[in-house]
């Protein structure tokens, strides 16, 4: 343990892989070209929106473990999530491989929630090999927390976009093949709740978490901004990040020059129609897979404090008039020296 909330690994775990799966309209998106895979049907070949996003989750673990050339068997655990009740797209999609399955909800922090109890069960040694796996699809969220799409609703400038996505991680206590990051160290995130109740402002949810969370982190490392080539947060959009940046100044913190969000990234909000940017747990994903990893692998990027966040509500709480509080995962991922 470290500090208050973090934890240093004295035994880093490797990722020694990962796989990206996407919708079309990501495809389209400035990031289009790095996803593994692009599925043009939205529906994946099945017969409802929940089925796809299982298909999502169960081809870009396929993805992962075939780049490492590994086998099913060889997971010990497996660490998956995702945004639907009782998490049935990872439960559905993954029940085929018969691994040790650790169920998770982080909402859309669950990348790094589920990258955290990953990298803890490796570097402790109670697995040699897992999996960390989450997915969302912009239609099955819909329906789970807002409207069916027939129903033709109006998305405010500060509604995001759920990514249609997967991505999949392997996380090593060896060295593989290849190794693609290291793992440093995680900071637990708080719940945190500013009492905001505007589901289509998600981006306001979240903020004040991702501050706290990325404050104790600088603070339980006793590092400053600096010291990190990018602070990368999950899907705050543009309406986060500036409510971020707010809210670090005010704490005596500036991340304007390291700061990067996927949500923002992902999308081409003027070309695309995407408003804030986009959100869902396959948004940090799929943009960890494709883009950041690849920036660590080539050394282009030496460290990088990886935040994805969350918004802790559900279509009951909602309705019943209650607040929507928010969470964020900090992982410290680094570039790979060879020995």
């Amino acid at each position: 343990m470290l500090g208050k909330q973090s934890i240093q690994f004295l035994n880093k775990p490797y990722i020694i892989s990962s796989g990206s799966i996407v919708g079309h309209k990501e495809a389209e998106g400035p990031m289009g070209q790095l996803f593994d895979k692009v599925g043009y049907d939205d529906m994946f070949g099945a017969q409802n929106w929940e089925d796809a996003e299982s298909s999502l989750q169960k081809e870009a673990l396929e993805i992962a473990l075939s780049k490492a050339g590994l086998q099913k068997q060889e997971l010990q655990m497996v660490f998956a999530g995702d945004l639907l009740g009782q998490s049935i797209a990872s439960s559905f999609g993954l029940a085929g491989y018969q691994s040790p399955h650790v169920g998770l909800y982080g909402a859309c922090s669950t990348c790094g929630l589920s990258l955290s109890m990953g990298g803890m069960a490796v570097a402790g040694a109670f697995a040699e090999k897992a999996a960390c796996i989450t997915s969302s699809h912009f239609a099955s969220a819909e329906k789970e927390f807002r409207f069916p799409l027939a129903y033709g609703n109006q998305r405010p400038m500060s509604a995001t976009w759920t990514v249609t996505g997967s991505g999949a991680f392997i996380l090593s206590a060896q060295p593989g093949r290849e190794v693609r990051a290291v793992m440093e160290g995680v900071t637990i995130g708080k719940i945190v709740d500013y009492g905001i109740r505007d589901s289509m402002n998600m981006g306001a949810c979240m903020a004040p978490a991702a501050a706290d969370t990325i404050r104790q982190s600088l603070e339980d490392f006793g590092r400053t901004p600096g010291d990190y080539d990018k602070i990368i947060t999950g899907d705050l959009g543009k309406v986060g990040q500036k409510l971020l940046f707010d809210l670090l100044a005010e704490m005596g913190i500036d991340i304007v020059k390291q700061h990067m969000d996927c949500g923002i990234e992902i999308f081409d909000s003027e070309k695309q129609d995407t408003n804030a940017g986009g959100s869902g747990c396959g948004c940090s994903a799929v943009m960890l897979s494709a883009y950041i990893l690849k920036k660590l692998e080539e050394g282009v990027w030496k460290r990088v404090l990886f935040v994805p966040t969350g918004a802790l509500l559900s279509k009951t709480s909602f309705n019943e008039g209650q607040t929507i509080p928010g969470i964020a995962h900090a992982v410290i991922l680094e570039h790979y020296v060879k020995p």
